[in-house]
């Protein structure tokens, strides 16, 4: 455990921060394994989506949103 104020506060910060991201991480690599396992149309719209919402909240950085949101396209568009 810290014993410096500002420790003390980057420890409980973190933790938050750590509880707000896992819900829409978690979400995003879901809707991700989904599209993975059964190409539709559909889940790709699905992980788009939750791409979108973890790329706004920081999560996720930019590029590997666009990454993943390629190697998905590729993958639902091979399956036609």
């Amino acid at each position: 455990m810290p014993n410096i104020k500002s420790a003390k506060k980057r420890v409980k910060v973190t933790s938050v921060k750590h509880d707000s991201n896992i819900g829409p991480k978690g979400a995003m690599k879901t809707a991700v394994k989904k599209v993975r396992k059964e190409a539709t149309d559909e889940n790709l719209n699905i992980a788009n989506k939750r791409i979108d919402k973890a790329l706004g909240k920081g999560i996720i950085t930019k590029n590997k949103a666009a990454r993943l949101k390629s190697n998905l396209s590729k993958k639902v568009n091979e399956t036609k």
